[in-house]
């Protein structure tokens, strides 16, 4: 690791000249379809997981027990409040 003034650029100097001469290689580029694609289906599961939380609470709300609640998620009740109770009570 460079600690003088002097090492620090010439690191940088020897960083430069790395990036100025490099050719990408077929197999670094990256699929931006696919990327996208990745991207977006990280944005609908966080909607859905906030809607859930939504439906949770207003589940609570309306006075549904855990079990109940766990049981149209797909677990069981003590599952469903370990996981929800904290985020919607």
């Amino acid at each position: 690791m460079p600690r003088t003034v002097e090492e620090i650029l010439a690191h940088a100097d020897e960083l430069a000249a790395m990036f100025e001469s490099y050719e990408p290689e077929p197999g670094d580029e990256v699929d931006v379809t696919a990327v996208s694609r990745l991207r977006a289906a990280v944005v609908e599961r966080s909607e859905a997981e906030r809607h859930l939380l939504e439906a949770v609470r207003a589940a609570r709300t309306s006075g549904l027990s855990w079990s109940a609640i766990g049981s149209v998620v797909g677990t069981s009740g003590e599952a469903a409040r370990q996981r929800y109770a904290s985020k919607v009570d």
